[in-house]
């Protein structure tokens, strides 16, 4: 199913699409994307409106600077206020006294932390551990890891992967490149 995107990568489906969807079993999914509105697809809301059921969402194009609309998204991370005011140093501390793997470590979580803190990251910390926190309390499964995020003990801290950086004496660094 191919389906096409704006400018700033929106996805819009079209009434080919919604159809496909619905055909291969994904008709539950139709209410959270963005349709092309059409005669079609409007005549379809008007049939879920009867029967009580929420309509399908019309796709607006956004008048918008594309690298505005990038600067607005990632300053505006999607996740609960506790995870935006999460204090990642002490998050990570904890993390690696509940390891048992203080003081040793303290200087490796240091020399990282500080590298995402110049490349302004922690923000994408903070979503990390969201992410993370999420997908444990839903039991969705992700892989042990993978590339080169493996070399940070930062990120096996917050549970993004299962491998000890310290463990192999991974690099950090070819993480953060």
């Amino acid at each position: 199913m191919l389906i096409k995107t704006d400018e700033l990568g929106i996805p819009r489906f079209t009434n080919k699409n919604l159809v496909s969807m619905i055909y291969s079993g994904h008709a539950d999914k139709i209410h959270v994307i963005l349709c092309q509105k059409e005669i079609e697809t409007e005549k379809f809301n008007n049939a879920l409106e009867e029967i009580g059921l929420d309509p399908l969402h019309w796709y607006v194009p956004l008048n918008v600077d594309k690298q505005d609309f990038d600067d607005v998204c990632q300053g505006h991370w999607f996740m609960p206020d506790e995870y935006k005011n999460l204090d990642v140093w002490k998050y990570l501390v904890n993390k690696c006294e509940e390891k048992n793997q203080w003081p040793e470590n303290i200087s490796r979580i240091t020399a990282e932390y500080r590298e995402f803190e110049s490349r302004k990251m922690i923000p994408l910390l903070q979503y990390i551990i969201y992410l993370v926190d999420f997908m444990r309390e839903h039991n969705i499964v992700w892989g042990v890891g993978r590339g080169s995020s493996v070399a940070s003990y930062v990120l096996y801290l917050i549970g993004i992967h299962k491998i000890n950086s310290i463990q192999y004496d991974l690099d950090w660094r070819e993480f953060l490149r």
